[in-house]
C-alpha cells in the first residue's frame, strides 16, 4: 500500500511542478486567479442557486443546486478534510509557490471541484444543456487550483467525483421528495 501512496504521491507531485514551471506567470496568473477566486466559497455556484430560486420554472433545479452544495460542504469540508488532514503541495514541497490564499489547511479533497461538480450535476440533473454548460466553468475552477499550486490532482480529481456524487444524490433525492409532497398537496385538494 505505501508504494502506491508513493507512486501517486510523485505523480501527483510532477504534475504540479509541470504545472508550475511550464504554464506559471505574466498574464495567465491573474487569469486563473480570478478563476480560482469565482469558487472561492462556492460563491459563483451560490449566485447561481439564488438565481435559480427567483423563478418558478427553475426553482426545482435551484433547490437541488443549494442542497448540492449544503451536501458537499459537510461530506467535503466538515468532515473528509478533518478526517484525511493531508497537507497543502506548498507545504510538503518548498519549490511550488502557492499563487493564492487556500483558505483552509487542508489538500484533499479540493471543496472548489467539490462545489462546482456539484453544482453542475445537479443543475445538469434538472436542466440538461445547462448543467453541461456548467461543467465547463467547473472544470475550469478545478484547475485553477492545480495552476495555483494549492491541490494535488487526486485532491481535485476526488473533489470532483465527490461532488458529482453529492450533486446526483441530492438532485435526486430533492426530485424525489417534492413529488411526494406535490402529490399529497393534489390528494388534500381533491
Amino acid at each position: 500500500m505505501d508504494v502506491l501512496l508513493d507512486i501517486i504521491h510523485t505523480f501527483d507531485y510532477d504534475i504540479l511542478l509541470q504545472i508550475s514551471s511550464a504554464w506559471r506567470g505574466g498574464a495567465s496568473d491573474s487569469f486563473w486567479a480570478f478563476i480560482t477566486a469565482l469558487g472561492d466559497k462556492g460563491i459563483l455556484w451560490i449566485v447561481l442557486a439564488i438565481v435559480l430560486l427567483c423563478f418558478r420554472k427553475t426553482r426545482r433545479a435551484g433547490v437541488a443546486v443549494s442542497c448540492a452544495l449544503l451536501l458537499g460542504l459537510l461530506v467535503g469540508n466538515v468532515w473528509l478534510k478533518e478526517m484525511i488532514q493531508r497537507p497543502r503541495p506548498f507545504v510538503t514541497h518548498d519549490d511550488l509557490i502557492a499563487l493564492v490564499d487556500p483558505g483552509d489547511r487542508w489538500s484533499f479533497p479540493s471543496g472548489h471541484a467539490l462545489s462546482s461538480f456539484a453544482a453542475a450535476t445537479a443543475l445538469c440533473y434538472h436542466w440538461r444543456w445547462a448543467g453541461i454548460a456548467a461543467y465547463l466553468p467547473a472544470a475550469m475552477i478545478a484547475f485553477s487550483r492545480l495552476y495555483a499550486c494549492v491541490h494535488y490532482p487526486t485532491d481535485v480529481l476526488g473533489g470532483a467525483v465527490i461532488g458529482a456524487l453529492c450533486g446526483f444524490v441530492a438532485a435526486w433525492v430533492n426530485d424525489r421528495l417534492t413529488d411526494q409532497c406535490n402529490t399529497i398537496r393534489l390528494r388534500k385538494g381533491a
